[in-house]
């Protein structure tokens, strides 16, 4: 038999007939067509800079230490994969014909898995090992995809010992049929004899026990691979337990790295692949199906709900895809959608108070700084701003103004924040103040979108309005807006000027209030020159200690400067009591909890 004659093999090159015979390659004085083998040899190795990604799977399968590969299935995953720590990366055939929505049965053609992968290795520096099925064929389509990986920077290539085409070892595995070994062993051979890289690894799965077979085939059909060339052996079993995995391995003793898939029997520790002697745990298909559920539970929650506040937050901004896809061509689209508009932009944040009717709560640490599921308010605020790319951030503290971590951040005290109120605080901002700023308070709980949409107002002054507060009794000292027009939620476009705010329900407008300002605002141009005039006009008063940022606001409107009004509908709380804890608490917590 050629499986149990033929011993490993080791050769360089492979007698391509459009570089001619070998023989030409070992005179001292290379021929044209050798010179060329050599320089598609050096760009191969190019490719995998920082010592080679195939010397990295090789190393991986020969360690004595246990090694892990995660599955991926396109750029943007095998980067996910990376960033979290591991060592190499699975291809899976699965998860990539998932990723085109075909079966896992060679429907995706051999070219178009090529181009996935090829994505893949740009997207990542480690090596990459591919699922390659049965090799698309006979020796020679085996031969080729091996020469076209090496191009692509694929470290090396899994194939199984079933006929092509294939179907996916979980269906009706015991009613497949399994190659030729003499066959299955010629097609290793023709792999190795053919790569350039001789770190590239050629990985021969046994099927033997997928197919109904016993260990005595299994380890036959491995040992047969292991002297035909394959550089590890992957024993595959769909049991729920690892007993075929362990005899297996306890009767191969190490003859050849052995490799692992335990989907099956997924709950066995780890520290038993240990003991056994395993090279490298496979997790096969992880990512791929936690993309999907993910996905699912995404697009039932925006159709029953008709809206997308209800995924906002808890998915990933649009600005963490721009960093995981890292081409170059995203930055101008980067800049355009996310960093442009907001460059310049400055945020302050008045943290100066305690929150006395938090009780004890406070005895450490300011209002800001308390905790909503293990964040203080203060971060979660900072956070909203750094999703939209605003980094130049000031926070006015002023009690227990050492509890706030001055990290990326410009902290400022106003020392006499006992005595003095909103305006105090904001007056020791000024020297901050630029022509585009977002000014509010540190108490506040927002979604994402109310900072969006104020972002995107294009008016010199713009406040935050929620128009179903005015219908409900709320913590603190509210601030009720009255407006030039109720919030109409048909009608985008119209202009809406705020005309006061008040402290109470009724204030001679007899009507109730439009809504409740919830103490955000944006200036830009020469909105932050009306704000800072009207700034220094209060200053002069016997009482500007205690004035808030309502006196500042309705001084703008009386000066005759427009103040546009940007309506909301909840999804926002400032946390001044127990109770607003509570409700801060929800707010914050995943969909699920909600």
């Amino acid at each position: 038999m050629l499986g149990s004659l033929r011993q490993p093999h080791r050769a360089k090159f492979c007698a391509i007939p459009w570089i001619g015979p070998q023989a030409a390659i070992r005179k001292s004085q290379p021929a044209p067509a050798a010179r060329l083998l050599i320089a598609v040899r050096g760009m191969i190795e190019a490719l995998n800079t920082d010592q080679k990604r195939t010397s990295k799977l090789r190393t991986l399968l020969h360690s004595t230490e246990l090694g892990f590969l995660l599955e991926a299935h396109n750029g943007i995953s095998a980067r996910i994969v990376e960033e979290a720590g591991f060592e190499g990366i699975w291809a899976s055939g699965l998860a990539v014909s998932a990723q085109f929505g075909v079966r896992d049965s060679n429907e995706a053609s051999w070219t178009q898995v090529m181009e996935m992968v090829e994505f893949m290795a740009d997207a990542t520096r480690l090596p990459i090992l591919l699922d390659g099925d049965t090799g698309y064929g006979n020796f020679n389509n085996l031969r080729r995809l091996v020469r076209k990986l090496e191009q692509r920077g694929v470290s090396g290539v899994c194939v199984e010992d079933k006929l092509f085409p294939k179907t996916n070892s979980f269906i009706n595995g015991e009613r497949q049929q399994l190659a030729d070994i003499d066959e299955f062993c010629g097609k290793i051979a023709a792999g190795k004899d053919c790569q350039l890289d001789d770190d590239f690894c050629i990985v021969a799965r046994v099927e033997a026990y997928i197919a109904g077979w016993d260990t005595a085939e299994a380890l036959r059909r491995a040992e047969a691979y292991r002297r035909a060339g394959a550089d590890a052996i992957l024993i595959h079993s769909a049991r729920s337990t690892p007993e075929q995995i362990s005899e297996f391995a306890r009767e191969w003793a190490n003859r050849a790295p052995l490799v692992i898939v335990p989907t099956t029997y997924y709950g066995t520790p780890t520290h038993v692949f240990r003991e056994l002697g395993i090279g490298v745990v496979i997790w096969a298909n992880h990512m791929i199906r936690s993309a999907v559920s993910a996905m699912q539970n995404t697009a039932r929650l925006i159709h029953r709900q008709q809206n997308l506040t209800c995924v906002e937050d808890t998915i990933a901004p649009v600005g963490e895809i721009f960093r995981l896809q890292g081409a170059d061509e995203l930055v101008a689209a980067e800049r355009r959608y996310l960093t442009e508009a907001h460059l310049d932009t400055r945020a302050i944040i008045l943290a100066a108070s305690r929150g006395r009717d938090l009780g004890d709560l406070t005895d450490h640490r300011p209002k800001a700084m308390l905790p909503i599921n293990g964040k203080p308010l203060l971060c979660r605020l900072v956070d909203h701003f750094r999703k939209q790319q605003i980094n130049d951030i000031t926070v006015v503290a002023g009690y227990r103004a050492d509890a706030i971590p001055a990290v990326g951040i410009e902290l400022l005290v106003n020392d006499a924040f006992e005595t003095t109120g909103e305006l105090a605080s904001l007056r020791c901002a000024v020297p901050n103040f630029c022509d585009d700023m977002v000014i509010m308070y540190g108490d506040l709980i927002i979604r994402d979108y109310v900072l969006r949409g104020l972002l995107d107002s294009d008016h010199e002054l713009t406040i935050v309005v929620d128009s179903r507060a005015s219908r409900r009794c709320v913590s603190g000292d509210p601030d009720y807006a009255y407006s030039s027009a109720p919030d109409d939620r048909g009608s985008w476009d119209e202009e809406v000027l705020l005309e006061s705010l008040s402290g109470r329900m009724d204030t001679g407008h007899r009507r109730r209030a439009d809504g409740l300002w919830i103490g955000m605002l944006r200036t830009r141009g020469q909105g932050r020159r009306w704000l800072q005039d009207c700034l220094d006009a209060l200053s002069e008063r016997e009482d500007f200690s205690a004035l808030t940022m309502r006196e500042l606001i309705n001084q703008v409107v009386r000066a005759g400067h427009p103040v546009h009004v940007l309506y909301i509908q909840g999804h926002w709380l400032d946390v001044n009591s127990l109770r607003d804890l509570e409700h801060a608490g929800a707010m914050t917590a995943g969909p699920n909890d909600r």
